[in-house]
């Protein structure tokens, strides 16, 4: 199964196919179409192979993607490190879904959380389970201290519906 993501400034999206436009999310910026499919129907779509998934995404809200460049070297530990993980966000009052997104066409990751709303997120920002997900960050543990893994700084992007 794949994911393709589609942004766009709202003017475009009514050119989108029906089924794309019941989906649209936005922010200040621009819209969101997500599409879970072996293939798409929108242009200029940005595809991804799923890795790990667990959830609805439909059922979400809000959005988060962490966009994250990881270089071609990397790929294998940073791909590793999201299959050994947790699991503990999928318990988070609030959550609805997660996805673990390689991209097909470029070097920037997606990691995707849709939840029930923007609080729901902040909150899971402040709990034990994001603390202990991120526990090893900036440690030597930490795959943010290993050499060649990230291409450049990680992003973060939230859409609502």
């Amino acid at each position: 199964m794949k994911l393709f993501k589609w942004t766009g400034p709202l003017e475009d999206a009514g050119n989108l196919p029906e089924e794309a436009r019941a989906s649209l999310m936005n922010n200040d910026e621009e819209v969101l179409v997500l599409q879970e499919a072996e293939t798409t129907t929108l242009d200029h779509a940005v595809e991804y192979d799923i890795l790990d998934q667990s959830g609805d995404l439909p059922s979400g809200r809000f959005a988060v993607l962490n966009n994250i460049p990881v270089t071609e070297e990397g790929r294998e530990t940073f791909e590793q490190r999201f299959n050994n993980r947790a699991r503990l966000i999928e318990a988070e009052p609030g959550f609805v879904a997660i996805r673990v997104l390689r991209p097909v066409h470029s070097g920037t990751y997606v990691i995707l959380t849709m939840w029930e709303d923007e609080e729901s997120f902040k909150n899971w920002q402040e709990s034990q389970a994001y603390g202990k997900a991120h526990a090893k960050r900036g440690t030597k543990e930490g795959v943010d201290q290993r050499p060649n893994i990230f291409s450049g700084p990680s992003f973060v992007t939230t859409y609502k519906k």
